[in-house]
């Protein structure tokens, strides 16, 4: 699916929107730390939605806002919001860390320079 082809685009925004926070919060921030929080955000995210109850996502004083922000995204979008499904929240994060992934290959804040010029 492209961008153009995605009606949930702007949820890609809203959570990039707070990625972008995290990264000017925390200099010490790296593409592969934010990677980590994604990742434990798409656990938390099932929590709030009272799945997932067994795993545990692990957060520090670095990751920990990224986690929350994805959580608050979720909960005000998922079944509120354009059909947005959970299932959709989490593909939606996936691909967002296939772009960090992929800008990390640039530096270890190649990400955070990328989505700083287009995220408000």
């Amino acid at each position: 699916m492209s961008l153009s082809d995605d009606p949930h685009i702007d949820v890609c925004q809203d959570i990039e929107t707070g990625l972008k926070a995290e990264y000017e919060r925390h200099p010490t921030l790296t593409d592969n730390m934010c990677i980590f929080g994604l990742e434990n955000a798409k656990v938390a995210a099932k929590q709030a939605f009272g799945f997932a109850r067994n795993e545990k996502p692990a957060r520090n004083s670095v990751t920990g806002g990224i986690v929350d922000w994805c959580v608050h995204v979720a909960t005000e979008r998922v079944d509120r919001i354009n059909a947005l499904t959970l299932k959709e929240f989490n593909a939606r994060l996936d691909k967002i860390m296939r772009s960090v992934r992929r800008h990390s290959k640039d530096g270890p804040r190649a990400y955070y320079e990328f989505i700083r010029h287009y995220v408000p």
